[in-house]
């Protein structure tokens, strides 16, 4: 009779060994899934083109930047994980003040999702940012504070808006303020001069027998003139002044915090640019006059309309004494 018990100790444990076995396969087989989601997750992360990142807000230190910084950036995201200023350094000075201020806002509010703001790059470029952050609501009492984001470069975008800002608000031909953009900026400084009490000029000018030019030279040399009349503007009022053109050959100014005499030598002084102007097609030469009408702010003014008929009858009496002047009114 065979001894059981010797039997059982002399037989290798099949069943016990397959299971380790299997296992040992199953854990390799993990391991192997793992590296694939790795490497899958370290390809997306370098696809994307926008910075991932992670802020530990107590000790201000980067805990975690994606690839895109360094693209984005032009700088090294070692030297970023040993130095928070390296990001911070790096957003343009004018809205450094706003990127840390909304950055703070995100421990009162959980998210910030607006927050848009530039940075130079290592090359001395500038780039706007989109910077979402979002705060880790998960984490126990005690535990750091880690607020992470998402930060994409909307350079492009932004410039698209400009543009189309530019489209809208200019007029294609002499690139001053077109009508709509300039009655929208004369209306607020109306307001706040009524607000404040500040003093307010408001000028038209008229292009003196513009019909003439056109006739006999041609509407290509009186849009020239259009132009130049243009660049007169820009270049004799002052900073703040608002200038566009508001009709064929009619242009208008608002001129904040000038009080009437100053607002007349500002007149009288784009009267005479415009007068030395010198306009040549084919042999012939010509110059070109205008007449202005100007009026300023009083207490009785509770519309900008008022200003701007006192202007207008003031440039047409100008107009039926002779043209080349200014009125008063």
């Amino acid at each position: 009779m065979v001894n059981k018990n010797l039997q059982d100790s002399s037989l290798p444990q099949w069943p016990e060994a397959a299971q380790t076995l299997m296992a040992l396969m199953h854990a390799q087989g993990e391991v192997a899934r793992l590296s694939e989601r790795e490497q899958l997750f370290s390809a997306l992360l370098v696809s994307v083109n926008a910075v991932l990142w992670a802020f530990d807000w107590e000790s201000r230190q980067v805990l975690y930047v994606s690839p895109a910084y360094e693209r984005i950036f032009g700088r090294s995201a070692g030297l970023l994980l040993s130095d928070y200023n390296q990001w911070r350094d790096s957003i343009y000075p004018d809205d450094l003040d706003y990127a840390e201020r909304s950055l703070a806002e995100v421990l009162v509010k959980g998210a910030v999702e607006d927050r848009e703001y530039r940075i130079i790059t290592a090359d001395g470029e500038v780039r706007w940012l989109s910077d979402k952050c979002f705060i880790n609501r998960q984490a126990e009492p005690g535990q750091p504070v880690i607020i992470v984001g998402i930060a994409e470069d909307i350079t492009d975008k932004k410039q698209i808006e400009t543009e189309l800002q530019r489209l809208a608000t200019t007029d294609a031909l002499t690139e001053s303020s077109n009508r709509r953009h300039f009655f929208e900026c004369a209306h607020r400084e109306f307001e706040h001069a009524r607000q404040y009490g500040a003093p307010l000029a408001f000028l038209l000018l008229d292009i003196d027998d513009f019909k003439v030019i056109n006739d006999t030279y041609g509407h290509q040399e009186g849009d020239n003139v259009l132009q130049r009349i243009a660049e007169s503007g820009r270049a004799t009022l002052r900073r703040g002044d608002v200038f566009g053109r508001i009709g064929g050959e009619e242009f208008a100014a608002v001129f904040p915090g000038c009080a009437p005499d100053m607002a007349m030598q500002v007149a009288e002084r784009l009267q005479r640019e415009i007068q030395r102007l010198s306009f040549r097609h084919d042999d012939q030469t010509f110059g070109i006059t205008i007449s202005q009408g100007l009026t300023s702010l009083t207490a009785e003014d509770e519309s900008l309309d008022s200003l701007f008929a006192r202007a207008d009858a003031a440039m047409y009496e100008a107009k039926r004494q002779g043209k080349n002047r200014i009125i008063s009114s």
